[in-house]
């Protein structure tokens, strides 16, 4: 399989995506039939939707997608990870063969530390009993405390999506880069090479923009754990879904020690174990 393994998608409205400012074009629905004309153009044979909205609604709609939609392999669904009842809500969703993996927005929260509470540790360490990923969305100034996470919790598999949303409109590089090679260290935690366009300029990027930071990730964490992924339609804010797509493939294809076929879906199949 070809897997695209970082997608959203969501019916809109303005109580639940008020993070989308009035002028973004991606103020609208966005469902599977208008995925998968994408994915065909690029050769991919499916994709990993990842939750939007902070709700158990949220998992449960994406779920009946994934029944309608044969094209979505796996979901990342949310959870109330600090939540006393968190085994009974993982219970219910692992029914789901689909359901994969766990998400919170918690480049949101003002609190650094978050990720670092006793309660959101519970439910990280529930998570386990459940054969279940987790994905880190941070930005750079939290990823101090996804290390110190993912070194609490060796046996939990991660996976850091964005690659941590660096500043690259600036060109800035440290100390995210110093951190990447910190959190790379740790064997539980894989990285996906996505959503970067939005963190540059939206208009005038060049595939010269991404290329140190590129590099630092294909460095850091090599070939086995490092898988594509489009953050479509989030993408769409600074370019078309295959121009993304291009980007990351001519800069894998001038690499000889990585291999296609795992950073295009096999590596994604295995984090996640879809079906």
């Amino acid at each position: 399989m070809r897997i695209d393994s970082h997608q959203h998608f969501w019916r809109f409205n303005q109580t639940d995506y008020g993070w989308m400012k009035p002028d973004w074009p991606i103020r609208r629905d966005f469902l599977p039939v208008d995925l998968e004309p994408q994915l065909h153009a690029c050769n991919l044979n499916g994709c990993v939707a990842v939750q939007a909205r902070q709700s158990l609604e949220e998992s449960r709609w994406l779920l009946n997608l994934a029944d309608e939609s044969p094209v979505i392999r796996g979901v990342v669904g949310w959870v109330d990870l600090g939540s006393p009842n968190v085994a009974g809500q993982l219970e219910e969703f692992t029914k789901h063969p689909k359901f994969v993996g766990v998400r919170h927005v918690v480049q949101d929260e003002p609190d650094d530390q978050f990720m670092l509470r006793e309660d959101f540790q519970r439910g990280i360490a529930a998570l386990q009993n459940f054969d279940l990923t987790y994905d880190l969305l941070v930005f750079p100034r939290q990823l101090p405390a996804a290390i110190a996470l993912a070194h609490k919790f060796p046996k939990q598999p991660f996976v850091l999506d964005h690659i941590a949303k660096p500043l690259i409109k600036d060109g800035v590089m440290s100390p995210w880069r110093e951190q990447i090679r910190e959190l790379a260290k740790l064997p539980n935690v894989s990285c996906k090479v996505s959503g970067m366009v939005t963190e540059a300029d939206w208009q005038h990027w060049t595939a010269d923009d991404f290329k140190p930071y590129f590099d630092v990730v294909f460095k850091a964490f090599g070939p086995a754990r490092l898988m594509f992924g489009s953050d479509w339609p989030v993408c769409l804010l600074a370019g078309k879904y295959q121009q993304v797509f291009g980007l990351v493939e001519d800069y894998v294809s001038q690499l000889p020690d990585v291999g296609a076929t795992g950073f295009f879906g096999n590596n994604a199949v295995t984090f996640y174990g879809l079906v």
